[in-house]
């Protein structure tokens, strides 16, 4: 036995719970996991101080999902979460070796302590050469699985002296750190609740996905607590005449960290707006999102904490992408036009009881179906864009706008009007890196 896993309260996982792990996490545990979660860590992908040293890097492979949400967390804590971190006159995103260490740390922990909602943290370590299922047919060894020792944690001071201890689990190249974490955070959560997030009449494993960087089961659960397939706000229930009424748990309250989504089947209106997060992940309490765009995920963020606290904020600011392919892309979202496109309208509009809000103003609501305006905005690279429909002189002219719209209007100018729908993007970057992001080989 592991002497120092022991003393640490450590307990040899068993055989019926290794089982059901895998099958809970995998599908099945008569065959090994897929073989990047045996080999990718928590890595971040530039050295101390440099361009980048704030994010994690890995190859494109199921584990990019989680590594997003970790991302997104790191962020949290680099530009909102340190302490006096509005006096410090260093950018936090030249993170140093001590401030990597520090916010991937918290970053870990944070999620730990959403998805255990107030009660024990549960985590597992590997031995090195020990093992405590035997190899059948029905449970193939994995290298790891079979090797763990389960630890049930305070979630306070307890679990941050563990992790101090055992951080090394994590953070070693070739190690299985996300692995270890996927398996901490669904015992946190415990595997009876897990199965119900994600409704356990489709019987699909929590890795389910057809998209190679990872479901968005392990996304809904690292971001909300609950590994929930479904985004919408709230509760919706399900069912028509001739059968009862199913409830769909969506996201249960506003979330720290948001979600934008945006893929190839979403071209639909329809489509797109059922497949859509609700507001409770497009505004989260900071102006951070874990994106996922034709199946890749990233990072979309802003620096200032009242981004969506300040209409005037919102009117234009910059934000930037991170995927953790180690690319960056800074864009600047211009929301202008349509705000004095509404005022206009609502200035024009007449006053009446049933356009008038319960403070005498309009709502913002109203305010919206006022501007009215079809279709997202198409903007255009390194160049400032236009929103709407005006109609064009000639068809020839009709012909060059809908071939520069086609060539410009990129998966994540899409993604992003999923949230500010007539905005302007401008990317200050060479369009060759926007196809490059989202090719199939990066």
């Amino acid at each position: 036995m592991n002497k120092e896993f022991i003393m640490q309260g450590g307990t040899p996982i068993t055989s019926e719970l290794a089982t059901e792990l895998r099958k809970l996490v995998f599908g099945t545990a008569a065959i090994p996991m897929r073989a990047e979660w045996l080999q990718t860590a928590f890595v971040f992908g530039a050295a101390p101080k440099e361009e980048l040293a704030y994010g994690l890097r890995c190859p494109r492979n199921a584990t990019r999902g989680l590594l997003s949400v970790v991302q997104g967390f790191i962020l949290k804590y680099l530009l909102f979460s340190r302490k006096n971190s509005r006096n410090n006159t260093t950018d936090p995103l030249l993170a140093t070796a001590d401030l990597q260490r520090d916010s991937l740390f918290h970053a870990l922990i944070e999620i730990l302590r959403t998805i255990s909602d107030k009660g024990k943290v549960t985590m597992v370590l590997p031995s090195e050469d020990e093992v405590f299922v035997d190899h059948s047919a029905s449970y193939f060894h994995d290298t790891v699985t079979e090797k763990l020792y389960v630890f049930t944690l305070s979630p306070n001071d307890e679990l941050e002296h563990f992790m101090k201890r055992n951080f090394k689990y994590f953070t070693e190249e070739e190690t299985p750190g996300t692995l270890l974490f996927l398996y901490s955070a669904v015992l946190t959560r415990s595997m009876g609740k897990v199965r119900t997030d994600l409704d356990s009449s489709k019987g699909s494993p929590l890795t389910m996905s057809n998209h190679e960087e990872g479901s968005l089961m392990i996304v809904t659960l690292l971001l909300t607590g609950r590994a929930t397939p479904y985004i919408h706000n709230g509760v919706i229930n399900v069912g028509d005449e001739n059968s009862y009424a199913v409830p769909q748990y969506g996201v249960l309250k506003r979330c720290m960290i948001g979600l934008l989504l945006w893929d190839i089947e979403s071209t639909s209106a329809a489509v797109n707006q059922s497949r859509q997060p609700g507001s409770r992940l497009k505004t989260p309490n900071y102006p951070i999102w874990i994106t996922s765009c034709t199946g890749h995920y990233g990072v979309i963020f802003n620096r200032n904490p009242d981004l969506l606290r300040n209409y005037h904020a919102e009117s234009r600011f910059d934000v930037n992408y991170y995927s953790c392919s180690g690319h960056q892309i800074l864009m600047t979202i211009d929301n202008r036009t349509y705000n004095e496109q509404a005022l206009v309208m609502l200035e024009r509009q007449p006053i009446t009881p049933d356009s008038t809000s319960l403070t005498g103003k309009p709502g913002k609501d109203e305010a919206l179906t006022a501007v009215g305006g079809g279709g997202g905005a198409a903007g255009v690279v390194g160049v400032a864009s236009t929103s709407g429909g005006g109609a064009s002189g000639a068809s020839a002219g009709n012909d060059v706008v809908a071939k520069e719209e086609s060539t410009l209007n990129t998966p994540l100018q899409r993604l992003i009007h999923t949230k500010w729908e007539e905005a302007t993007i401008s990317f200050h970057v060479q369009p060759s890196m926007l196809s490059y992001l989202f090719s199939t080989t990066q």
